[in-house]
């Protein structure tokens, strides 16, 4: 049986992306390599067994719910097993994401000397894109004339437009004018540059500008958005450029977002007088 080829294709008339299947396909043949045993030999106490250890191991609750995912996958969609196993989901806690501040992308962004880098990274953060997003981007999907442009295939396999800064639409117009059409805009060599090329990018100039924060290429999208409610714009506004499909996921940036520059007024500001002068000082 070709495990790792069943997981494809099922994976693949399910749409789901070729991360998912790297990440089932290696959850599946370890856990059948580590027990030594057939598929059809495998028992749900096998299953909840290693679920176990891993707990046990004092894995993260994302660890055992990747590894339940996959397993059950692999049971219940590609060999069409029915699987209970008595182990729940783990909630994992929700950590607000790290990102820059509207000052420090400023800063940090000046840091940038070479130009390519600079346009690269500046589309990056003023369309909240993904870094793969980013490299596959060809010329064909930038309607500059318009100020927008597509993610094509983007997670999920969805399609989706972004906005285009109007202060980078020149700088773009300029750098896209000998490619072809089927060109990427960044690459080496008409080959599409790699993502480690552009952490060095963001890793050099963060370094120079003496920010001390944990910043990647995915700080960039989450700073995107805070910065979006920011100024003003609606969680519905914000939604459909970062391409997600529950509000609930865009949600997260409101609690990073200063609520300040969000129009948030305290209800007692609205009070005509508040006692609070009235009140003596401690002694």
């Amino acid at each position: 049986m070709d495990v790792p080829e069943l997981i494809r294709r099922k994976c693949f008339l399910r749409g789901l992306s070729p991360r998912t299947i790297s990440t089932y396909t290696f959850v599946v043949t370890k856990f059948l390599r580590i027990y030594h045993k057939a598929p059809f030999e495998v028992t749900k106490n096998d299953i909840e067994k290693h679920c176990l250890i891993l707990l046990e191991r004092n894995s993260p609750g994302n660890t055992l719910n990747v590894h339940l995912n996959a397993l059950k996958f692999f049971y219940e969609e590609v060999l069409g097993r029915t699987l209970t196993v008595n182990i729940r989901y783990i909630k994992t806690p929700q950590r607000l994401p790290e990102f820059l501040t509207q000052e420090e992308t400023k800063c940090f962004l000046e840091y940038i000397t070479n130009k390519k880098h600079l346009l690269m990274i500046t589309l990056m953060y003023s369309a909240g894109l993904r870094v793969s997003e980013l490299l596959n981007l060809k010329v064909k999907d930038l309607q500059l004339d318009q100020n927008y442009g597509w993610v094509r295939s983007g997670k999920r396999n969805k399609d989706r437009i972004f906005v285009i800064a109007k202060s980078v639409r020149d700088y773009l117009t300029e750098w896209t004018h000998d490619l072809l059409s089927e060109d990427y805009i960044f690459s080496n060599n008409r080959k599409r540059m790699s993502t480690q090329t552009v952490r060095m990018v963001i890793k050099k100039a963060l370094k120079q500008s003496n920010i001390k924060k944990n910043v990647h290429p995915h700080t960039l999208r989450h700073s995107f958005a805070t910065h979006l409610l920011e100024n003003g714009y609606a969680v519905t506004d914000v939604q459909p450029l970062l391409g997600h499909s529950k509000i609930e996921t865009t949600l997260i940036y409101t609690h990073m977002a200063k609520p300040k520059l969000l129009n948030i007024i305290s209800p007692l500001d609205n009070l005509n007088k508040t006692k609070l002068d009235n009140i003596p000082n401690a002694p």
